[in-house]
């Protein structure tokens, strides 16, 4: 050992000999730590003696015994003499310390003292004195050389004691500690981090930059679609008659039998249009033979055939809950693996990844068509659309795709062309994707950008209705019309291919009857036209003096027939319209009129100091007057009457039991004023509590069946997905969620973190009450942006 070393040795006990309560434990610590060295000693000795280089091997081994043996005495002597030093030393130092350090022994601290400057070292025995800086560091590389003995700061025999008495409870105690209640801790922290794991996988493509015009993305992969299952023939049992007799049928045949059987209940095989399509391209599937037999369609007996595919659907409703959860599982695994595409280094969900089955095409409204086969499309008929870097979907074996596309200005992924009217048929994105998503926050943009100038277009078209022009005056009007009444702009339609359905550009002189006075007003317009899916569009609309002067004159000489504004078509008028102001068409008025009028009836009806069920009807009231506006009608569901016969006797249960309970109160009031004791007074309250909670459920139940009943015509879903702002719903509602994010609202927690505040909007209604799940993904882009201060 250097003297250095046992310089730093004799300074470092001098400085812990200061504490009197410390000197025999020094000592003992001491000649431990001496022990160590002179092992250590011997080890390295030992490898020495190992590692020398003799050339043979017996006087290698008499070499490594004598050297052990020298290596034994001469460590032995080494350390006597060591030792004998070390106590001359210790000896000096102590009765440096006892003459008089006294200002040292003050220093000390908690059981121990500030290292001493040493100024005065002896220097024989090989001892070296440091200089200043050489001392500060004294105790790291003690620390280092020597792991076993570390010079920190050495606490008393009590404050060890104590704590570790502390620590040993605090052991136990967490040991102790029952297995439910270590569950119970853990719950919670897995329930916050799910929702981070939501948050993270959530694209905020809105707080991204957008592409240039045009571009749509700049990578897309998918696995493309899934094709219809094959056709399994039906069971032996199962039988077709013609003219009663069982007859077998081939399979094209049979498969296409079997469509028209599954709607054999529906109103639609009624329809003579319906019936006459179907035979017509049912024959094209037969054989000869079966052609030679089947030639009229009133001949054949489908109930068998109806009667099997009812049992199999009755069948599929009672399955066990082991066999619904295997279904489930297996369109869980379809889904992950067709369901989805990355689009842009995001997973993006895919809206209709499965091709649609043959079958019999319905159309909307009286469809011409209806009946008619729709053939199965097979790979040859689809083109996919993907990057060029992207793997392309693998086709089923033995086919082949129509075509692969790398077209990254349009959204779509896979395509074909139906049968039926020759329209290209789509596979897009889910509408809670970024492409829907930013298509439709631009659609809400432009309706809110003709806010802005509406009124100078209003004025425009006022002045056009004096025009010398033929041409502008049918313009102006039907303007006026699209922009007062939201009617569609209506497109030319060929003869035969679609059902007779039209629109503002499209209307005839039979679609209208002009009145000067009716009802009270003046100047009214009838309206009375198939729209559009051929819902009915009935009106009586007064109008401006200078219109129904226009109208009149559109009219003469006119068969019922004609077209009212001969002159004009969808293309003029959206041409004018996009001069007005870009990106403007007739469809822009629709959605402007339809939001404006929901933040309107919004701040009419709604009133701050009434529960949640009054806020809802509220909200779906104006929502209603918005459907109204836009034609959104429906037909009563089969189940109206029962779902509100159901709804009523509910009601009248609830009336029952709050006259009871009434009388439970009176009765607890009469006992409280004879009795007046504390016992009483708590059963009054109680009794309160309970009518007043019987009160807000009955008043639930009645707006319940209000909104029920004054939605039973109205479709309230089209106009909320389609025309109106959803921040106008999210600013008049709330993001009462604990996952919701709360817009620029946070507050310091004493630990240190952020937390998210639960900012209630304007009438503080859940947006849950207002937007299903499939809703809030479809608009998360409105529900994280918008401030209550959201105006239209």
């Amino acid at each position: 050992m250097s003297g250095d070393h046992l310089h730093n040795d004799s300074q470092i006990e001098a400085d812990f000999r200061l504490n009197d309560s410390h000197k025999h434990k020094d000592k003992h610590k001491d000649r431990e730590h001496r022990h160590k060295e002179h092992k250590k000693d011997k080890e390295k000795d030992r490898e020495k003696s190992k590692h020398s280089n003799s050339e043979h091997k017996d006087s290698e081994k008499k070499h490594k015994e004598k050297e052990k043996n020298k290596h034994k005495d001469g460590s032995s002597e080494k350390h006597k003499d060591k030792h004998k030093d070390r106590d001359k030393e210790k000896r000096k130092e102590e009765k440096i310390r006892a003459a008089g350090d006294a200002k040292i022994k003050k220093e000390k601290e908690n059981g121990f003292s500030s290292p001493p400057r040493i100024k005065d070292e002896p220097e024989d025995d090989g001892y070296f004195v440091p200089s200043k800086e050489d001392i500060k560091p004294l105790k790291r590389p003690r620390d280092e050389d020597d792991a076993d003995y570390k010079p920190k700061k050495i606490k008393t025999e009590d404050i060890k004691k104590e704590k570790k008495r502390k620590l040993e409870e605090e052991e136990d105690g967490k040991l102790k500690k029952p297995k439910n209640k270590d569950k119970k801790v853990a719950e919670p922290d897995n329930k916050k981090k799910k929702p981070k794991k939501e948050e993270e996988q959530k694209w905020k493509w809105w707080e991204e930059e957008r592409y240039p015009e045009g571009i749509k993305w700049k990578f897309l992969e998918h696995k493309g679609p899934v094709f219809a299952p094959p056709y399994e023939p039906l069971p032996d049992g199962v039988k077709f008659y013609y003219d009663g007799k069982v007859m077998k049928l081939s399979p094209k045949t049979e498969e296409v039998a079997t469509f028209f059987a599954k709607m054999l209940d529906h109103e639609y095989t009624t329809k003579e249009i319906f019936r006459k399509n179907f035979f017509k391209d049912w024959r094209k599937e037969m054989t000869n033979d079966e052609k030679n037999t089947i030639t009229n369609l009133s001949k054949c007996d489908f109930t068998q055939m109806s009667q099997y595919f009812k049992a199999q659907s009755e069948a599929r409703k009672q399955m066990s809950k082991e066999e619904k959860l295997k279904v489930k599982e297996e369109n869980e695994k379809l889904l992950k693996e067709y369901g989805f595409c990355v689009m842009d280094n995001h997973r993006e969900r895919i809206a209709n990844f499965k091709i649609e089955p043959p079958g019999l095409f319905r159309g909307r409204g009286n469809h011409p068509k209806m009946g008619m086969l729709k053939r199965r499309i097979m790979p040859e008929d689809i083109i996919i659309n993907c990057s060029k870097d992207a793997k392309v979907p693998s086709p089923p074996s033995g086919h082949k795709w129509k075509e692969v596309r790398h077209d990254n200005k349009v959204t779509w992924l896979v395509s074909w062309t139906e049968n039926i009217q020759g329209s290209i048929k789509y596979i897009m994105l889910n509408p809670s994707s970024r492409i829907k998503g930013e298509k439709d926050w631009q659609k809400y943009e432009t309706a809110r950008r003709l806010k802005k100038c509406v009124d100078k277009i209003r004025n425009q078209y006022r002045e056009d209705w004096k025009s010398k022009e033929m041409k502008v005056r049918q313009r102006a009007v039907a303007l006026y019309f699209i922009d007062k009444l939201a009617l569609r702009a209506g497109n030319e339609k060929e003869e035969g291919e679609t059902a007779d359905t039209v629109g503002c550009c499209s209307l005839r002189v039979e679609h209208i009857n002009l009145h000067p006075e009716l009802d009270g007003q003046e100047y009214v317009v009838e309206f009375d036209f198939p729209g559009k899916d051929s819902i009915r569009y009935y009106n009586k609309v007064p109008v401006e003096k200078r219109v129904f002067k226009n109208l009149q004159l559109f009219m003469e000489n006119k068969q019922p027939e004609d077209d009212l504004f001969d002159r004009l078509n969808t293309g003029i008028l959206n041409k004018h319209l996009q001069d007005l102001m870009e990106g403007l068409t007739a469809k822009v008025f629709r959605t402007y009129n339809a939001s404006i009028t929901l933040q309107q009836q919004l701040k009419e009806l709604t009133a701050a100091d009434e529960n949640v069920a009054a806020k809802i009807l509220s909200y779906n009231r104006a929502n209603r007057a918005v459907a109204i506006l836009c034609n959104h009608q429906r037909a009563p569901p089969k189940t109206f009457e029962k779902s509100m016969m159901n709804l009523q006797s509910k009601i009248d249960a609830k009336k029952d039991q709050l006259a009871d309970a009434r009388r439970d109160l009176k009765s607890a009031k009469a006992d409280a004023k004879v009795m007046k004791d504390a016992k009483t007074k708590k059963v009054v309250e109680s009794k309160k509590k309970a009518v007043q909670r019987l009160e807000e459920q009955l008043m639930k139940l009645e707006v319940q069946a209000t909104d029920r009943e004054e939605n039973k015509q109205i479709a309230l879903g089209t106009s909320k997905l389609n025309y109106l702002d959803p921040r106008i719903t999210v600013a008049c509602q709330s993001h009462c969620t604990s996952s919701g994010r709360t817009k620029g609202r946070e507050a310091y927690t004493p630990e240190g973190s952020f937390r998210e505040l639960v900012q209630c909007k304007k009438w503080g209604v859940p947006i849950e009450k207002i937007y299903n799940k499939t809703q809030r993904e479809k608009f998360a882009w409105a529900i994280d942006m918008t401030d209550e201060d959201y105006e239209f």
